[in-house]
Formats: C-alpha cells, structure tokens, sequence
C-alpha cells in the first residue's frame, strides 16, 4: 500500500513545486542537495506551474489587454503572485521576463514597484509585489528595496496598515508578509521596529478579533490573492518569530481542529469567498465580480494548505 503520511503525499513528483518546497521549507534540505536541485529544474515543465506559463502570451502576460490586474483573478498581477508561490525563480528565463513585465506595469513613484498609473500605491499591491518578488530572487533589486522602503513609510504610527482608506485592519497583512520573506540582514532598525508594531497589532486582536465575527477568515484559502483568514496570519507571525506568543493559542487551536484524521487539511474556499457589503456589491456588479482561479478543490485535501499547516505547527514546535 503506498505511505498515507502527509509528508510522503506532498512529496509526490508529480507536483515538483510543492516536492521541492516540503524538501526545503518542511524538511530543511539545502538548495545544494541534488535532489532539490533536480526537483526545482522540473517545476517548469510539470504540474501546476507549467500549466500557468503554458498560458502566458509570449514576453509579455496573461489575459491580453490594457491591464495586468483585470480581470481579476486571472490576469498578470494574479498569475505571477501564483507563480511565486511554487518554488521558482528569476533564473528561469521565462520567469525573468515575466517580472520584469510586470514590474514595468507598476511603477511606484519613489522607483519601486505596486503603483498605479499615477505611481501611488496601496499596501496589498505592494506588499504582494514584494513578497513575490522577493521569491523570485530579487531581493537585491533596488526596485524592491524601495518598495519595502514604502511599506515601512506607509505604516500605522501604531502599528499596522490600512489598505484603500484610514485606520487599521487586520485584512492590511501585505506588508508583514513581505517582511516575512526579505532577508534578515537587509533590515533596518526602522523595519524592525515597523515589523514589531505590526505584529503587536495581528497579536493584540489574537488575529481574529476585529468586529463581529466574519465567517470567511476562519476558512483556508488558496490562491490568497489580498485576502486574509487565519491561516494567513500564522503563516506570516510564525515566519516573523512570533511563534511562542501565547496570543496565538486561539488560531493555533483553530489550526489543530481542522486537521483531518489523515493529517491533511483541506481547501475550505476559493476567493472570492466574501460576505457582507462586498458580497452584495460583487452580486449587484456582476461585470465587475472576479473570476475564481484554483489549483485544487474546494472541500478536498490540499497539498498548498496541508504545507502552510505543518510549516506553521513545525515552527512552533508541534510535529
């Protein structure tokens, strides 16, 4: 009988993306390792990710037109944040002309990357920007410096950011996680602090509590695109360090209860998954409603959810 363990299921090759990050992120296996590097050379051309560049008009996008962010959620903007997520980097040509097609299509006017066409930014473009960028393997780009730089110029006095209006929510987590993933020693005493602030705020509202209760943050999503649930929280606190905080007991036990009896946990939603006042917009605006892109389904197990999940319980100590 084949192995029933989750690590063996994610570790199946024919998903090289999610092979290759359970050997590096869950496993600690080095990039050196020959068998991580025999994994990565396959994620072009098998599984998710070749499906998507298999999609992609030639040196430039998807979904040709005059936007890379409409429609949402199957355009450029949407596609490359995917992309970034499944193990590969600039040096895949394919991927360097992409980046560097979407960098072009959002220009910050400070010279980094995520603006609109009159160079301002939000905080989930350029968070969302960063961090995937910072996957691909640019860093050291001073495109990115300076989108980071943002970020920690746009922060909450108090901590935390807002996305498309003032004050401060819990939805505004773009700017935490594209610190999660830029290298410690490219920081500065200001992110540090920024960094620090931010957190306090998620873990202050023990990263749930913000008004009444809204049903689709207690749901796993993938691909997240700019929304947050709970699981996007502890992914992104528990990359930053914040893993033994006590306040992250409630959504850690959140965590636990949706594990399934194999180990595994499952796709709860696809975005937009949404309730309220944007529900009823999206369904009075039909036109104007996003379309639903997914790499798996809905109500099954979840090799990208399942990941995240044993990332986040590995980090804080629980295997």
């Amino acid at each position: 009988m084949p192995s029933t363990r989750p690590v063996d299921w994610l570790l199946d090759p024919a998903q090289p993306a999610i092979r290759y990050r359970t050997l590096t992120e869950l496993l600690g296996r080095p990039e050196t390792d020959a068998e991580v590097r025999e994994t990565q050379r396959r994620i072009p051309s098998r599984g998710w990710a070749h499906d998507i560049l298999t999609q992609r008009v030639p040196g430039r996008g998807w979904v040709e037109g005059s936007s890379q962010y409409r429609p949402k959620y199957i355009s450029t903007h949407w596609m490359m944040l995917v992309l970034s997520d499944l193990g590969l980097t600039k040096s895949v040509p394919t991927i360097r002309s992409a980046c560097e097609y979407w960098m072009a299509g959002f220009p910050l006017s400070n010279g980094g990357v995520g603006g609109n066409s009159k160079g301002t930014g939000e905080i989930c473009v350029v968070g969302d920007m960063a961090r995937a960028l910072i996957h691909f393997g640019y860093a050291d780009d001073p495109r990115v410096r300076r989108s980071m730089d943002w970020i920690v110029d746009h922060a909450n006095p108090k901590g935390g950011w807002a996305c498309w209006g003032p004050g401060r929510n819990l939805d505004s987590w773009e700017g935490l996680s594209a610190f999660a993933a830029y290298p410690r020693e490219y920081w500065t005493p200001e992110m540090r602090r920024v960094v620090d602030l931010g957190a306090e705020y998620f873990l202050s509202r023990e990263l749930h509590h913000q008004g009444g209760r809204y049903a689709p943050w207690y749901r796993f999503h993938y691909p997240i695109h700019y929304y947050y649930d709970l699981l996007v929280g502890l992914d992104m606190l528990t990359a930053l360090g914040y893993g033994d905080d006590p306040r992250l007991r409630f959504a850690l036990r959140h965590l636990r209860t949706k594990r399934r009896s194999d180990g595994r946990w499952n796709l709860d939603a696809v975005h937009p998954d949404v309730e309220g006042p944007v529900a009823r917009w999206f369904a009075q605006h039909p036109v104007q409603a996003p379309v639903p892109f997914a790499l798996e389904t809905p109500g099954r197990p979840s090799k990208m959810i399942t990941l995240t999940s044993l990332k986040v319980l590995d980090r804080v100590g629980d295997t």
